[in-house]
């Protein structure tokens, strides 16, 4: 499939899709024209990249955390002193992101659950 597609079938833009084979994030085939094009597994590979970058992990270390999980998956999982200083530093990041969301998602959860039992959604929800 050629990039219109990819980012049609994932829901991220071109030019994004662009960006993560800029930084090492995706690797396209090209036909002989020059021209990109992508497989099914290349369609998993930008939704996970687009997942991690909205959670709010730097491009930098999404490159560095889908290699682990590359090595994780043939039960390689070996880096530097370097790499694992990285990824705990983001193990950290993460864990504070996931309590807040968690926070927020209870909290809509509690008061969609109010609303609903208190007579209607109010206009501006």
């Amino acid at each position: 499939m050629r990039i219109g597609e990819l980012a049609e079938r994932t829901g991220v833009a071109a030019r994004l899709i662009r960006y993560y084979e800029q930084q090492g994030l995706l690797a396209a085939d090209r036909l002989p024209n020059g021209y990109r094009t992508y497989g099914d597994s290349h369609v998993e590979r930008v939704e996970r990249v687009a997942g991690l970058v909205q959670a709010g992990v730097p491009t930098r270390l999404v490159k560095v955390l889908l290699e682990a999980e590359a090595a994780c998956a043939l039960e390689q999982p070996t880096c530097s002193a370097e790499v694992a200083t990285l990824l705990a530093d983001e193990l950290v990041g993460l864990e504070k992101r996931i309590e807040c969301l968690s926070r927020s998602r209870d909290t809509i959860r509690r008061f969609l659950a109010q609303v609903g039992s208190g007579g209607g959604v109010p206009n501006s929800v």
